[in-house]
């Protein structure tokens, strides 16, 4: 049963529109006290539990300035949740044996070898533990549109620390990497984004683009509400004060990692000129229907994506830590990582148990599957908070869905 949401918040503000089941119901009231006392302008929440989909909510404004409301169909930019349905390609690349991951990467890319990378793995690349978090080459719309011109510059970057020794969050360079290794192994060359198009996304009737069609209307997008990079100066209760303050200096590993393309404040990616090209890990474009449908399938075992238990074991087994364990290089906090997803962490805690997999992505939203909860979540905002994750609006939700599982799961045990 579907139960309907017809409050209206106020005269100048849509209503909340979609539907919660009735055991969902909090959830449904967590999404709406988010545009009552959270401050949320736009956004949208779905969740698929058991391969039900049992919340597809969105409300509030697609636009700010046009006042434009958010609708079923639109599109928002994403950011590092992006990492996510790159992961999910390459998830879907192994189970179709285009790579093995303790493989070096060079045997699929011999060019790779380059600058001492010649024994890094796939495994290793997929587990932000290869190094190769910055460029020494700034690129920008035309590089990036060029496969083979920006695959030179991949190839000849070095490594910032011995690759296994430790890892860091490699921001926006990781999907360039993926997608020339997708490159490599895929029998028909498409680029990531074009794989995870034909073998995620269509496969499973999913609204996701990595890298915008050209054709999308504009009036089918939110426009996101971003904040100049200088602005985290006056956040450092919400921030790593460590990864803000190492920022600060333009030589530092952090400040690097982002200025691979010049972009002084993170909506500029979604924007037209970078919005048509790939950049797997930050400018996918979609929907929370789309993002909780993907990891739900994932999530149970991807049978319709074909997945065979070497790969199911492969994601939902635990990590393997680089040698100086788990703080990261790059975001100064314990992180885990496994086959381009994030995973839980003690400082980066999300799901029923270790086993759940997600990316969450500047400015508020968040992503994830939990095989243990039965369930794939999603979280999207145009209205960019500072949160690098646990972001109050989405957080409070996604709390509230677990809240629900588990009384779905204590009645389950009662009527047994």
């Amino acid at each position: 049963m579907k139960s309907r949401v017809i409050s209206i918040r106020s005269a100048d503000s849509p209503p909340i529109d979609g539907f919660a089941a009735p055991e969902f119901r909090e959830v449904r009231r967590e999404f709406e006290r988010n545009f009552e006392e959270r401050g949320e302008r736009g956004a949208a929440c779905s969740i698929y539990h058991r391969g039900v989909k049992v919340v597809d909510l969105w409300g509030g404004f697609r636009c700010s300035a046009t006042r434009d409301p958010w609708t079923r169909e639109t599109l928002v930019l994403v950011f590092s949740v992006s990492k996510g349905m790159a992961a999910a390609a390459m998830v879907v690349a192994h189970a179709r044996g285009l790579f093995e991951l303790d493989e070096p990467v060079a045997t699929y890319w011999p060019e790779f070898a380059q600058a001492g990378k010649s024994d890094i793995t796939v495994r290793q690349l997929l587990s932000h533990q290869a190094g190769l978090v910055a460029l020494d080459q700034r690129v920008n719309a035309e590089i990036l549109a060029d496969f083979d011109r920006l695959a030179e510059i991949l190839a000849r970057q070095s490594p910032a620390w011995q690759p296994g020794s430790r890892h860091g969050y490699h921001t926006l360079t990781l999907g360039w990497y993926q997608s020339e290794l997708i490159r490599r192994v895929d029998p028909q060359k498409r680029s990531l984004g074009k794989f995870f198009l034909d073998e995620v996304a269509k496969t499973l009737d999913s609204d996701f683009y990595i890298g915008l069609p050209s054709s999308m209307p504009e009036q089918q997008l939110a426009v996101v509400d971003g904040f100049h990079r200088l602005a985290m100066l006056g956040h450092l209760n919400s921030l790593p004060p460590k990864m803000v303050l190492s920022g600060i200096w333009p030589k530092s590993l952090v400040a690097r990692s982002v200025r691979c393309l010049r972009v002084s404040n993170p909506a500029q990616i979604g924007e037209r000129g970078l919005r048509e090209i790939e950049v797997p890990s930050a400018n996918g474009f979609g929907n929370a229907r789309a993002l909780a449908r993907i990891y739900d399938s994932l999530a149970s075992g991807g049978h319709e994506l074909g997945l065979p238990s070497r790969t199911r074991n492969e994601l939902f087994s635990p990590p393997q830590m680089p040698g100086k364990g788990s703080y990261d290089a790059i975001l100064k906090i314990n992180t885990n990582y496994k086959l381009g997803f994030s995973r839980p962490s003690r400082d980066m805690g999300f799901g029923h148990s270790a086993r759940a997999f997600g990316c969450p992505g500047a400015g508020g939203s968040f992503a994830m599957g939990d095989p243990d909860a039965e369930l794939g979540f999603a979280y999207v905002t145009n209205q960019m908070g500072f949160r690098l994750f646990d972001d109050p609006r989405e957080k409070a939700v996604r709390e509230a869905c677990y809240r629900c599982v588990s009384a779905m799961q204590h009645h389950r045990r009662i009527a047994c």
